[in-house]
Parts: C-alpha cells; structure tokens; sequence
C-alpha cells in the first residue's frame, strides 16, 4: 500500500502535478512555526525591557562586584548619585547597548527552548492538556534547567557588557571599541572568560526562577479558578522567583564577573576554584562572595517579573493577533 502511494507520487512528479499535501498536515506545520517565532519575539522583548529597567542598578551592582570596594546601600547611592552628577542621566545606562546585543538572542532563545522542552516533555508523557497540572515536581524543573544552557555560547558578549559598566570612560567608548581592543590586548580567548562561572551559574538560577513562576501560577490556578493570573499577580510571582533564583547562584555571578574583568582590574584568575579562594582570603566569605546581593534582592524580583510579564502578556497578545 506504502508503495503504490509512493509510485503515484513519483509519477504525478514526472507528469509534471506536485503530489497534493493534506491541508492538516500543512497547518499543523504552519502553526508550529508562527508558535516558535511568537517565543522567540516574546522572549527577545521580555528581557530587553527587563534588563533596560534595571539597567542604572545593574551597572552599581557590576562596579561593586569586579572591586575590592565594600559595598553597602549608602555607597550604593552615593556612586549612582555621583555618576548622574557627574556624567549625566543617561551614564547610568552606560552599556546597556552592550547588555542588549547578549540579553535579547540570549532571552529570546531561553523563552522559546522552555516552551519547546515544556512541549516535547509533555508529549514524552502523554499530556496533551495542561502540562503544569500532569508533571511531576522533578519532571517540572527539567525542562527550566535545561533551556537556560542554551544561552551559554553567547558567553564573549557578557564579558564586553561586564567590562563597559565598570571601567573609566576614556577606555572604552562602545562595543566595537571593547571588542577591538580586548581581542588585540589580551587575545580572543578573553572574550569567553567566565564561560564555566555562566554556565554553572545560569543553571540553577535560570532553572529555579522558571519552575518557581510556574509552579506559582499553578498554585494560583489551583485556588483561584482562574486559568490566568492578572498581570499584577504575575509580577508577584515573577519577582518571587527572581528573588529564588538569583539568591541561589549569587556567588557564581559574582566570580564570572571577576574572572571576566580581570584584564583591567590588575588581576589575574584562573579557574573557578582559585577566584573564589582569592575573594574569600582579601574580602571574606559573605562580603566577597555575596557582595551586592542585597541590591541584587532589589533589582532581581524586578526585572524577572517584569521579564515573565512581559512575555506571557505578549504571547498573549501575538495570539489575539494571529501572528
């Protein structure tokens, strides 16, 4: 039977009349393309808008990590209000440019595997319904662990948005700029330094803040009887996995900032192991590896529920309009 379909086709082609698609199958392909494409445009937006709202904290949080500056919320303010006195408003988002070119492939792609994996797990388990109801705890964390290792490779644009925020002016001027010189000063290799630290580190933050927003809006699915959060609700929880998340990787990000500056700060870092070792001997344990974190409690639940928001409500939205 297979054959005869097979030999028909292959005359219609020889005839010169295309063999005729069934209509279900062309729309189910067509569908699953708009639906990748709809991710990929909502994560890219998501963590553009997120990581451009926090953008003045993020650059004080960058300045304290990469120096041996002891840092408190009274010299956290001081350094922003001494930036815009000194530099104007807009320095406060000196680099953002450079955080842009990493954050939008890297959300846009991070987004779309997640909902891909959620997909492809879903099927693996037979649920075609509401795969946050079916899953298992540990089988739910899989696919949020998984999709954040997708963003690793983009590593060499991290280290030119660690290096704008937090050297003088006159070093740097923009991205062409840091990528030029850091390849002519100190090798291209330079530019993935800190790629073990982001990978170790994006895991379990990445991980843990997806699982918590979803495992939120299932608990509020659950006792509300409403499929949908409100978009304040998802900031609640955005913010609560944002909180979970980056808490739980801190001192890895505190290290990949490290190890990635090292070439204009003076130092010089070899592995993870030894930068830790190094941070902890001159600065201490809690003030040198979670230096920051408090204004990271600050900043984090922002941006990851702005994030989350952001790209549900959009996901939304491109439905309504059939793109």
């Amino acid at each position: 039977m297979g054959n005869g379909a097979k030999e028909g086709q292959v005359r219609l082609k020889q005839n010169g009349v295309e063999p005729i698609v069934p209509a279900h199958v062309m729309s189910e392909g067509s569908q699953e393309k708009k639906k990748v494409i709809n991710n990929l445009m909502a994560g890219a937006l998501a963590g553009a808008v997120a990581k451009t709202a926090v953008a003045p904290l993020d650059r004080t949080k960058i300045i304290f990590q990469v120096s041996a500056k002891r840092f408190s919320a009274k010299a956290a303010y001081r350094l922003i209000y001494h930036t815009y006195l000194h530099e104007g408003f807009w320095s406060l988002w000196r680099g953002n440019s450079a955080t842009m070119v990493r954050v939008i492939p890297y959300a846009a792609i991070q987004f779309c595997a997640h909902e891909e994996y959620k997909q492809l797990l879903g099927s693996y388990y037979g649920f075609h319904g509401n795969y946050r109801r079916a899953l298992a705890l540990h089988n739910r964390l899989f696919p949020e662990s998984l999709s954040c290792a997708q963003g690793g490779m983009l590593a060499k644009f991290s280290v030119r948005a660690s290096r704008l925020p937090g050297v003088p002016l006159e070093r740097y001027s923009n991205i062409l700029h840091v990528f030029i010189r850091i390849s002519r000063e100190e090798g291209l290799k330079t530019l993935y330094r800190g790629f073990a630290p982001t990978i170790l580190g994006v895991i379990p933050y990445a991980g843990l803040s997806f699982f918590t927003y979803e495992s939120l809006k299932k608990l509020h699915a659950d006792h509300s009887g409403r499929a949908q959060p409100y978009p304040v609700e998802r900031l609640v929880f955005g913010a609560c996995a944002g909180l979970i998340g980056q808490s739980a990787s801190y001192p890895l990000d505190v290290v990949r900032r490290r190890m990635q500056t090292a070439g204009v700060m003076g130092h010089v870092y070899s592995s993870i192991l030894l930068t830790m070792r190094e941070i902890i001997r001159e600065e201490g344990l809690i003030r040198g590896l979670y230096k920051g974190l408090s204004m990271n409690w600050v900043k984090g639940p922002i941006a990851v529920g702005i994030s989350f928001t952001t790209f549900d409500i959009t996901q939304i939205l491109l439905r309504k309009l059939q793109l």
